[in-house]
Protein backbone atom coordinates (compact mmCIF):
# COMPACT_ATOMS: atom_id res chain seq x y z
CA UNK A 1 0.00 0.00 0.00
CA UNK A 2 1.34 3.42 -0.98
CA UNK A 3 1.23 6.18 1.62
CA UNK A 4 -0.18 9.45 0.30
CA UNK A 5 2.34 12.27 0.63
CA UNK A 6 1.34 15.51 2.30
CA UNK A 7 1.01 18.35 -0.20
CA UNK A 8 1.69 21.79 1.26
CA UNK A 9 -0.63 24.75 0.68
CA UNK A 10 0.69 27.90 -0.97
CA UNK A 11 0.81 29.75 2.37
CA UNK A 12 2.62 26.83 4.05
CA UNK A 13 5.13 26.76 1.20
CA UNK A 14 5.76 30.51 1.49
CA UNK A 15 6.27 30.21 5.24
CA UNK A 16 8.62 27.27 4.94
CA UNK A 17 10.65 28.87 2.14
CA UNK A 18 11.04 32.08 4.14
CA UNK A 19 12.22 30.10 7.16
CA UNK A 20 14.37 27.41 5.55
CA UNK A 21 15.21 28.39 1.96
CA UNK A 22 15.11 32.19 1.62
CA UNK A 23 16.63 32.23 -1.89
CA UNK A 24 13.95 29.88 -3.22
CA UNK A 25 10.51 31.02 -4.40
CA UNK A 26 7.17 29.44 -5.18
CA UNK A 27 5.82 30.01 -8.69
CA UNK A 28 3.33 28.15 -10.88
CA UNK A 29 3.16 25.14 -8.59
CA UNK A 30 6.93 24.65 -8.22
CA UNK A 31 9.57 25.73 -5.73
CA UNK A 32 12.43 27.28 -7.69
CA UNK A 33 15.90 28.68 -7.36
CA UNK A 34 18.13 30.32 -9.95
CA UNK A 35 21.86 29.90 -9.36
CA UNK A 36 24.02 32.44 -11.16
CA UNK A 37 27.41 31.31 -12.36
CA UNK A 38 30.43 32.98 -13.90
CA UNK A 39 30.47 30.87 -17.06
CA UNK A 40 29.23 27.83 -18.92
CA UNK A 41 31.82 25.74 -17.05
CA UNK A 42 30.33 26.77 -13.71
CA UNK A 43 26.81 26.08 -14.99
CA UNK A 44 27.78 22.57 -16.11
CA UNK A 45 29.43 21.86 -12.78
CA UNK A 46 26.26 22.98 -10.94
CA UNK A 47 24.08 20.82 -13.23
CA UNK A 48 26.23 17.79 -12.50
CA UNK A 49 26.11 18.41 -8.73
CA UNK A 50 22.31 18.73 -8.81
CA UNK A 51 22.07 15.66 -11.03
CA UNK A 52 24.09 13.59 -8.59
CA UNK A 53 21.99 14.67 -5.60
CA UNK A 54 18.71 14.10 -7.46
CA UNK A 55 19.70 10.64 -8.59
CA UNK A 56 20.93 9.66 -5.14
CA UNK A 57 17.64 10.93 -3.66
CA UNK A 58 15.55 9.37 -6.45
CA UNK A 59 13.68 12.66 -6.79
CA UNK A 60 14.30 14.55 -10.01
CA UNK A 61 13.98 18.31 -10.59
CA UNK A 62 13.35 20.11 -13.83
CA UNK A 63 16.39 22.14 -14.87
CA UNK A 64 16.79 25.14 -17.16
CA UNK A 65 20.30 26.22 -18.03
CA UNK A 66 22.02 28.94 -19.97
CA UNK A 67 25.57 30.25 -20.21
CA UNK A 68 25.63 31.81 -16.73
CA UNK A 69 22.73 30.35 -14.75
CA UNK A 70 20.97 27.20 -13.68
CA UNK A 71 17.35 27.20 -12.58
CA UNK A 72 16.16 24.29 -10.45
CA UNK A 73 12.42 23.56 -10.20
CA UNK A 74 10.97 21.03 -7.78
CA UNK A 75 7.52 19.48 -7.40
CA UNK A 76 6.42 15.95 -6.54
CA UNK A 77 4.59 14.89 -9.68
CA UNK A 78 3.02 11.79 -8.10
CA UNK A 79 1.49 13.93 -5.34
CA UNK A 80 0.61 16.79 -7.73
CA UNK A 81 2.20 19.38 -5.46
CA UNK A 82 5.08 20.40 -3.23
CA UNK A 83 5.93 17.83 -0.54
CA UNK A 84 8.65 17.18 2.00
CA UNK A 85 10.65 15.52 -0.78
CA UNK A 86 10.93 18.86 -2.55
CA UNK A 87 11.99 20.78 0.55
CA UNK A 88 14.54 18.14 1.52
CA UNK A 89 16.13 17.97 -1.92
CA UNK A 90 16.13 21.78 -2.19
CA UNK A 91 17.94 22.00 1.16
CA UNK A 92 20.58 19.49 0.07
CA UNK A 93 21.07 21.28 -3.29
CA UNK A 94 21.41 24.60 -1.48
CA UNK A 95 23.96 23.14 0.95
CA UNK A 96 26.12 21.69 -1.82
CA UNK A 97 25.91 24.44 -4.45
CA UNK A 98 26.40 27.26 -1.93
CA UNK A 99 29.20 25.59 0.03
CA UNK A 100 32.08 28.04 0.38
CA UNK A 101 35.07 26.34 1.96
CA UNK A 102 37.15 29.53 1.92
CA UNK A 103 34.55 31.26 4.11
CA UNK A 104 34.17 28.31 6.51
CA UNK A 105 37.81 28.18 7.54
CA UNK A 106 39.98 25.12 7.39
CA UNK A 107 42.52 23.92 4.86
CA UNK A 108 40.27 24.21 1.78
CA UNK A 109 40.48 27.71 0.31
CA UNK A 110 37.68 27.62 -2.28
CA UNK A 111 37.76 28.86 -5.86
CA UNK A 112 39.15 32.36 -6.47
CA UNK A 113 36.19 34.59 -7.23
CA UNK A 114 38.22 37.45 -8.65
CA UNK A 115 39.97 35.44 -11.36
CA UNK A 116 37.54 34.69 -14.21
CA UNK A 117 39.55 31.63 -15.23
CA UNK A 118 38.49 29.91 -12.01
CA UNK A 119 35.35 31.74 -10.79
CA UNK A 120 32.43 29.36 -10.31
CA UNK A 121 29.14 30.25 -8.59
CA UNK A 122 28.02 33.85 -7.97
CA UNK A 123 27.21 33.50 -4.29
CA UNK A 124 24.38 35.33 -2.54
CA UNK A 125 26.07 37.32 0.21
Amino acid sequence: MTVKERVYSESEIAERLARELPHWRYENGWIRRKYKTHSWKGTLMAINAVGHLAEAAWHHPDLAASYAFLEVKLVTHTAKGVTDKDFELASKIEEVICWRPGKAGGALEGTPETDQRFAYIKYDD
